[in-house]
């Protein structure tokens, strides 16, 4: 492995890495869409707790649940298949050798190959605990009791938004690793792409979270559900 290989595999982790702690960071400053998005969770969980029948939230969980059971299947494959060539012998990897853009070492392909399979690896752990976590949470919302008082729907939607809300970040956790995957892929040309795949990606994540068109919607929303919400 060369030093400019080097270099862009430490750009690599350091974007795959930081980008939580940024997130926080940006959070705290002046907010993001998945921190929007957790007050918009629990004003969902408290107004299911005053609805009588809850046959809409169930049905708006079982079609997220779905969605995550989707991605983590595509993970599984694509899984498979870089695992495939990557333990295929020899013959497998130079096939693979030979669509990147630059020779290359055996072992440095099984390297790049690595990669790629850590960050769909790390996505798919995250799928798997996302779905559990929606489970539960659709346990608590078909075991919500019709008649109770006003703590205790209070106290109920609490607990649901603090399932839901882990569940639908180790979602985005697992999307985002798409992102990275692909990013790592780029290495296959050359450490070049890889520094740039990746800032690229890192770059577009802070945007999609921070400035684009979605975030800033979901903030409206988040400003106008807060006047609603009882204090935490």
């Amino acid at each position: 492995m060369t030093i400019t290989d080097s270099l862009a595999l430490a750009l690599f982790f350091l974007c795959w890495l930081g980008y939580g702690p940024l997130l926080a960071l940006l959070a705290r400053r002046s907010g993001s869409l998945n921190d929007d998005m957790l007050v918009v969770r629990r004003a969902w969980m408290m107004v299911m707790t005053h609805r009588e029948v809850r046959i809409v939230d169930s049905q708006l969980m079982g079609h997220t649940i779905n969605s995550a059971g989707f991605f983590a299947s595509t993970n599984l494959l694509l899984i498979a298949a870089v695992a495939g060539i990557l333990f295929g012998g020899d013959q497998a990897l130079m096939g693979v050798a030979s669509v990147g853009g630059e020779a290359m070492p055996i072992r440095l392909l099984e390297v790049k190959l690595a990669l790629v399979l850590l960050c769909l690896a790390r996505g798919l752990l995250d799928f798997i605990w996302s779905i559990r976590q929606m489970n539960y949470t659709l346990a608590v919302i078909g075991a919500a009791p019709e008649v109770h008082t006003e703590g205790d729907r209070v106290a109920l939607g609490e607990a649901a938004a603090n399932l839901l809300n882990p569940a639908l970040s180790a979602f985005s956790q697992g999307v985002r690793g798409y992102y990275f995957a692909l990013a790592a892929a780029a290495w296959l040309f050359g450490p070049l792409w890889l520094a740039l795949g990746v800032a690229a990606v890192f770059c577009l994540l802070v945007w999609r979270q921070a400035g684009s068109p979605a975030a800033r919607a979901v903030r409206t929303a988040r400003r106008l559900l807060e006047r609603h919400l009882p204090p935490q």
